[in-house]
């Protein structure tokens, strides 16, 4: 459904496409045509340099407050969003210092070796859960999320396209368009589409996401909407990993696509694995409320236009989410030594690819809930220094299945629960914030589960940063995958005790200073995770876990070093892969020319870790579990290294070039992300960003 609003700028597509060639077959003469043309550029709160990539300053948001008379469409050129529950202003990125970092690997993500593969953090997270789960999370990074969309607001129709390609032919396409219809009604259509064959042999990567997003508020802002819809389709050929991983040592096998992988299957396919994880998911959101409140209409001195102004009091908000998710595991060639850790069968045609006699194992988990919740608010003080108070009650209906081929198993629920929140923001500069908020299950299988959430901050005067410290305690159930395993040939039940998961943090960052830190501490009990014979299990023995990380931008004229560390330490036996030190360290130079309408960042990147027992990847579960049998080798610990030049032309186009994993070409051999994973050799990446303002 999201992508039937795209049927109409079609054309538009289609011209994007032809640019987007030109840009790549004559780049040089484009650039200077760009230097004599003049564009009104987005605007930005980054600074190229500074230590985040998205530390907005608060700005007011004045375009509800349109007069009835105004030449709205003759304004310049403004676009600005808004996350869902939130009145925070946020400006599109447009900065250059780190534009020619991978897609989806910020800030410690590591995938399999080909982009757009499963992906884990190397800073520990625990899985984000409350209430009822489906439980699949490597793809996670590569999905919209409902809660987690941008409400855009422009005062032109405003577009972003760009295009990401590598070695390999890894290949990722961005489109966002966004336009409103009336000052106080916005749309936005976004879809991302990635394809990654990768360097090893099957191990082809194929995903299609997408998301609009549409935000209308009434004329006397008493009736406000924002509406979403998401669909994420993630295909992940599984290969397995290496057969013979010393292969990679020989020059017989330079050619990458030469190396034997486990699942490879010439009779089923040459470049495809018989073995692959689809996941898909489709949701609509619909949180609409109506607002009383003191309104004062404002009139200019010759009365010929006027302003409106809501002081709002009270405020009654309905919410409704709905969303359908599906995960897929296809075995189309099934050998049974693959099997061992979950099932015994011998398979009548193990290993071989005959249609019409086949074996075959299948596994589908479902997931369709709707949750319901009404929150009556009440607001307080001046308008943009408002303390907001809100309590409800929610209803949600689960319905899990798992099919298997030959029949079905379904597992219905209801649950109801209790949520309430005080809530301040910080939308000028100086200002305290503080959020609490808490959710409790009272009903359903998932009774007894909770979530308390509290933070309290403050946004340092001019612009110069923030403070922040927070708690959050959690308690909740396994996954609905971690309970059930299913296909035609068993049935595997797991039964946990709920888990809790306590976090206390603090933060400061500083944009003046170019310096920011923080601090994290876990404490979980009943920790739920995959053991080293790839099953659910709980760790019932309570542990901690500290992550420090702190970041310097040093800027020396031209020259700018940018230096990340990490550092993160567990107690106990705990079956947590982590390595102890991360670090990422950059060298640029930086330089505007022409006034600043042409922008060069050119220089070195390298990131390292400290040795450790990674995590292992199992294709069957399509999830990572906890090893301790293998560690890489020693010089698997060279730190990895790359070389970029990125530039930006005015605030509209931005583009790269980057040549990745150069440690490669001196040890002859490339880093092991994952036992039996390589991660992807040397390749050159080029990549662009261009923003369209009709």
């Amino acid at each position: 459904m999201p992508l039937l609003v795209l049927i109409g700028p079609v054309n538009k597509i289609r011209n994007l496409k032809k640019k987007a060639r030109f840009i790549y077959l004559y780049l040089l003469p484009l650039l200077c045509l760009l230097l004599c043309s003049h564009f009104a550029g987005a605007q930005s709160t980054l600074n190229t340099g500074q230590p985040t990539t998205l530390t907005n300053t608060p700005q007011r948001d004045t375009n509800a407050n349109k007069s009835n008379t105004s030449k709205w469409k003759r304004q310049d050129a403004r676009i600005y969003f808004k996350k869902l529950n939130s009145e925070r202003i946020y400006t599109p990125d447009t900065e250059t210092h780190i534009f020619h970092r991978l897609p989806f690997s910020q800030p410690w993500n590591r995938d399999l070796g080909n982009f757009g593969s499963p992906t884990q953090s190397l800073m520990f997270t625990p899985e984000d859960r409350l209430g009822p789960t489906l439980g699949y999370h490597v793809m996670d990074v590569y999905r919209f999320n409902l809660d987690s969309l941008n409400y855009y607001n422009t005062t032109r129709p405003y577009s972003v396209f760009s295009f990401h390609l590598g070695s390999k032919l890894e290949q990722l396409s961005q489109i966002m368009v966004t336009e409103n219809i009336k000052p106080n009604w916005n749309f936005s259509v976004e879809y991302h589409k990635t394809v990654s064959p990768g360097s090893y042999l099957t191990a082809r990567n194929n995903h299609d996401n997408a998301n609009f997003t549409t935000n209308y508020i009434s004329p006397n802002q008493h009736y406000e909407v924002r509406a979403a819809m998401v669909y994420n389709k993630e295909q992940h050929d599984e290969n397995g990993g290496l057969a013979n991983p010393g292969q990679l040592d020989s020059l017989d096998y330079n050619d990458r696509k030469t190396v034997s992988t486990r699942y490879q299957n010439e009779l089923y396919s040459i470049t495809r694995s018989p073995v692959f994880n689809v996941q898909r998911d489709f949701g609509v959101l619909l949180q609409h409320s109506y607002t009383w409140g003191r309104g004062d209409t404002l009139y200019n001195q010759d009365s010929t236009s006027y302003t409106y102004k809501l002081t709002p009091r009270f405020r009654i908000t309905h919410k409704l989410e709905l969303s359908t998710e599906k995960h897929d595991f296809k075995d189309l060639t099934p050998d049974s030594l693959r099997y061992t850790s979950l099932f015994h069968h011998a398979f009548s045609n193990e290993g071989y690819y005959t249609p019409a006699l086949s074996d075959t194992v299948f596994s589908e988990q479902r997931w369709f809930w709707i949750d319901n919740r009404i929150l009556l608010n009440g607001l307080f003080g001046k308008v943009g220094n408002q303390l907001e108070f809100n309590a409800g009650i929610g209803n949600r209906f689960d319905e899990f299945a798992t099919a298997y081929g030959s029949g079905i198993t379904r597992t219905n629920m209801i649950s109801n629960y209790l949520i309430g929140e005080i809530k301040k923001e910080a939308l000028q500069s100086g200002e305290w914030f503080y959020h609490a908020n808490a959710q409790f299950f009272f009903t359903g299988t998932d009774a007894g589960d909770f979530l308390l959430h509290g933070t309290l901050g403050r946004d340092l005067k001019n612009n110069a940063g923030s403070v922040e410290v927070g708690f959050q305690q959690q308690l909740n159930n396994a996954p609905y995958n971690y309970t059930i395993y299913e296909n035609e040939y068993t049935t595997i039940n797991t039964s946990f005790n709920k888990e809790s998961v306590t976090e206390a943090y603090g933060s400061l960052q500083s944009n003046r200073f170019r310096f920011s830190a923080g601090v994290k501490v876990y404490l979980i009990d009943n920790y739920i995770y995959i053991n080293e014979a790839q099953r659910p299990a709980q760790y019932t023995d309570p542990f901690n876990l500290t992550e420090l990380w702190v970041r310097k931008v040093i800027k020396i004229g031209s020259l700018v070093l940018d230096n990340e560390l990490v550092y993160q330490e567990k107690t106990g036996s705990a079956p947590v892969n982590i390595p102890t030190l991360l670090g990422r360290h950059q060298l640029s130079y930086e330089r505007g020319l022409f006034g600043n309408a042409l922008r060069l960042v050119t220089g070195i990147q390298v990131q390292y870790n400290t040795s450790y027992h990674p995590a292992g990847y199992d294709p069957l579960l399509n999830r990572f579990y906890y090893q301790t049998s293998y560690v890489p080798p020693a010089k698997n610990n060279f730190p990895e290294c790359s070389v970029f030049f990125n530039f930006r032309v005015t605030r509209r186009f931005r583009a790269f070039v980057t040549a990745d994993e150069l440690q490669e070409a001196i040890l002859q051999e490339p880093k092991i992300n994952y036992p039996g994973y390589p991660a992807q050799d040397v390749a050159i990446r080029f990549g662009f960003a261009w923003v369209l303002i009709n």
